[in-house]
Order: structure tokens, then C-alpha cells, then sequence
């Protein structure tokens, strides 16, 4: 798929089909966020791919809709540490995870995280360690055809604040 054409078509995504993302997929997902570039190259950050279903259920029951972890084919969590702008960082990984999975099919969505303290104890993360963000993926349960519109039309759709609005040229 074309790189624009992936980017403003991609949308959230909240229900999954019951089915497995494949090997090869899924190491493309988490290869594109270890390959985001980082502040420094400091690479504070680590993926935790979160698999087992005794995890999965600890986890949803710390973010604020827990049917977006519970009911994903891939979840993965972005863990941080250190100084600098990790933040930044981790929504740099998480972009690039969410776009190439957009690329193959796969939906995702970012994940707000509603009990910090059991989110973290569910990812085994070590003391020096927060969370950036938690991701969701698996193939919609709705059936989406990113090369249905032109990247016009899906702009269009996608009820952001006009370009006017939001872009100041100096």
C-alpha cells in the first residue's frame, strides 16, 4: 500500500476477528517500532508482546475498555525509562507498529491506560520502567478497503480540524 494512502486511511480499531495474526506479521509490527528512530538513539524503550491469556485478562482489566486487549490477536506494550523525551519516543515506535500493520491488514488501536500501578504489575515491569502505551491489534471485524477511496476522499472522512485551522505559515 502507498505510505499516504496508509496514513490517512488508517482509523482505529476496537473489534477484531477471532483469528490469529501470522508469524511473519506480526516480527513486521514489532520490527517497525524497533526500528523508530529514538532521541539520541538512547533506546529507552522495550516491547513487551503481552501472550498469555492470564496476562491478556490482568491487563484488560487496567485499561479503560477492556475488551480492546481482551479481544486482540497482538497486544503489545511500549515500556520506558530515563530522561528525555521517551514519551516522544514511544509514540514515535508506536506509529510505526500501527502503520505497518495497517499496511498488512491488521487494525490497532492505542490503549489509555485507566490503573497505572496494575498495568504495570501485570507487564512485569521493573521499578525504573513506565509504560508509553499499550497497543491492540488484529484484523477488523469490519471489513476495511484502504484502496477503496483516494486519499481526498478518506481526508475528507476523517472529521479533523481543517487544514486552515490547524496549519500557521510565518
Amino acid at each position: 500500500m502507498d505510505t499516504y494512502l496508509s496514513i490517512v486511511s488508517k482509523r482505529e480499531v476496537r473489534s477484531y476477528e477471532d483469528r490469529p495474526i501470522p508469524g511473519e506479521v506480526n516480527r513486521r509490527i514489532l520490527e517497525a517500532g524497533r526500528i523508530a528512530g529514538s532521541s539520541a538513539n538512547k533506546q529507552q524503550r522495550r516491547f513487551v508482546a503481552v501472550e498469555s491469556p492470564e496476562a491478556v485478562a490482568r491487563l484488560a482489566e487496567a485499561v479503560w475498555v477492556p475488551t480492546n486487549i481482551a479481544s486482540a490477536a497482538l497486544v503489545v506494550a511500549i515500556a520506558v525509562w530515563g530522561k528525555g523525551p521517551t514519551a516522544f519516543d514511544a509514540g514515535r515506535a508506536a506509529q510505526n507498529m500501527m502503520l505497518a500493520a495497517w499496511n498488512d491488514g491488521v487494525g490497532s488501536c492505542p490503549n489509555g491506560t485507566r490503573d497505572p500501578d496494575a498495568a504495570k504489575e501485570a507487564l512485569q515491569l521493573g521499578a525504573d520502567e513506565s509504560i508509553g502505551i499499550i497497543l491492540s491489534f488484529g484484523y477488523p471485524a469490519r471489513p476495511v478497503e484502504p484502496e477503496s477511496r483516494s486519499p481526498d476522499e478518506w481526508i475528507e472522512r476523517a472529521n479533523r480540524t481543517p487544514f486552515d485551522e490547524i496549519v500557521e505559515r510565518l
